[in-house]
């Protein structure tokens, strides 16, 4: 793998100031218009980066979105009060964006109508590059010798008016994401990996999160392990469902209304009076326990109505302990529902770490480890390299993957049949 960047970070040049300075906050649309006319005469890909109140608000809601691109300079959008991002979302349809880590971004933007047609992930081009550590100040200092202060990344972005020193943090975001972008490119290039990324970019464009698509939410919760029968299942649903509404209706985050911790606990002992609310299990933090203490006494009655209707759920209507998959069972039980299968995992495991290594990509970005599970535990009826190179391609593996890792499959499946 490419060298761990020094602990030192004095020999980087430190990136304090935007080129033009902090811009003014795009809040209208008329300024919105002037935004979306100046990056049309730009050129080149834009940066494009957003900022979400994570853990302070209900949602993945963008509440600032920065873009900057050459002969355009750098715009700060605050989508809250604009209604209509059409004049924007226009310029952005044709150029190629330039993110770092664009699924965090990508579902957000989309739910205000930004959507890429073609981008350039900086994170994800950092993990084929090889690099060690792949965060944007992590990949600036390798390709550009430029340190970014990360302060302001977990602020309330939902506060108004933004403070200076956050506008300026987010305005730095963008301000040499294209310079690294192209710095990465070439490396990419040389390393012969351009071709393998473009593939996975191109993938990008269509992420859906996980979260969007899971029809039980509620089984996300932290600590559902320590639940033993259906009906404590039932009583976390119904408890999840209570708190969301809570949350969604105050908009604010899931976990400032009541920690999944004490969440949990309720499911676990699913008590029946206010008097037995007190949670049992102490939360990490005093601000967490306050937290969790005042979530029980605001909504005491709401819990308890919860936990009674799971109560009174007829058997056949409880949910199964554990999320129904058409995937394989975990790993664990292979080596005694499936020794063979077992024994290819093993195998195939072996292989593509040792590639890992020659190619200098990570294990799980040269195919996810639920696709080798799934075509190691149900083969493909054409066990030749064509044939799972078939399977693997109906499960959404990319070209380069399937030449790559799909001889390795094979082998896996040929040595136990």
């Amino acid at each position: 793998m490419s060298a761990d960047l020094p602990e030192d970070h004095d020999e980087f040049e430190r990136l304090d100031e935007p080129r033009e300075g902090i811009p003014e906050v795009v809040a209208t649309p008329q300024h919105l218009q002037e935004a979306a006319d100046a990056l049309a005469q730009g050129t080149g890909p834009i940066a494009v980066d957003a900022e979400r109140a994570s853990g302070y608000r209900y949602g993945q809601r963008a509440y600032l979105v920065q873009i900057r691109r050459e002969g355009a300079g750098t715009w700060l959008i605050d989508p809250v009060p604009l209604e209509d991002l059409t004049p924007l979302a226009e310029v952005l349809t044709g150029p190629e964006w330039v993110l770092h880590a664009a699924t965090q971004d990508i579902p957000c933007l989309d739910e205000i109508g930004l959507r890429p047609r073609a981008l350039f992930d900086t994170e994800l081009g950092a993990r084929l590059a090889g690099l060690h550590r792949v965060g944007l100040s992590a990949s600036l200092e390798y390709y550009l010798g430029l340190t970014l202060a990360k302060e302001h990344s977990a602020v309330d972005w939902s506060t108004r008016p933004l403070p200076e020193p956050w506008l300026r943090y987010a305005a730095l975001d963008v301000e040499v994401l294209v310079e690294l972008r192209d710095r990465m490119e070439r490396d990419l290039a040389e390393q012969g990996k351009l071709e393998w990324a473009r593939q996975e970019f191109a993938a990008l464009c269509d992420f859906v999160p996980q979260r969007l698509q899971d029809p039980d939410p509620w089984r996300r919760t932290s600590g559902t392990h320590r639940l033993r029968g259906r009906r404590n299942t039932a009583a976390l649903r119904e408890l999840w469902l209570a708190r969301d509404e809570i949350a969604r209706e105050r908009d604010v985050s899931p976990g400032r209304v009541l920690p999944d911790t004490t969440l949990v606990d309720l499911a676990t002992r699913m008590p029946r009076h206010a008097s037995s609310l007190t949670p049992e299990r102490a939360e990490r933090s005093p601000s967490r326990q306050r937290r969790a203490e005042q979530g029980i006494l605001r909504y005491q009655r709401t819990w308890l109505a919860a936990i009674r209707r799971a109560v009174e759920l007829p058997e056949e209507e409880l949910p199964p302990p554990n999320a129904r998959s058409d995937g394989p069972p975990p790993v664990r039980v292979w080596a005694d529902r499936d020794p063979a299968a077992a024994a290819r995992l093993t195998q195939a495991r072996a292989d593509l770490a040792a590639l890992s290594e020659v190619l200098d990509v990570p294990v799980e970005n040269l195919l996810t480890p639920d696709t080798v599970r799934r075509v190691l535990w149900r083969p493909p009826g054409d066990r030749t390299p064509e044939g799972v190179s078939v399977a693997l391609e109906q499960l959404g593996a990319r070209p380069w993957q399937r030449e790559l890792v799909g001889p390795i499959l094979a082998a896996a499946l040929h040595a136990h049949p």
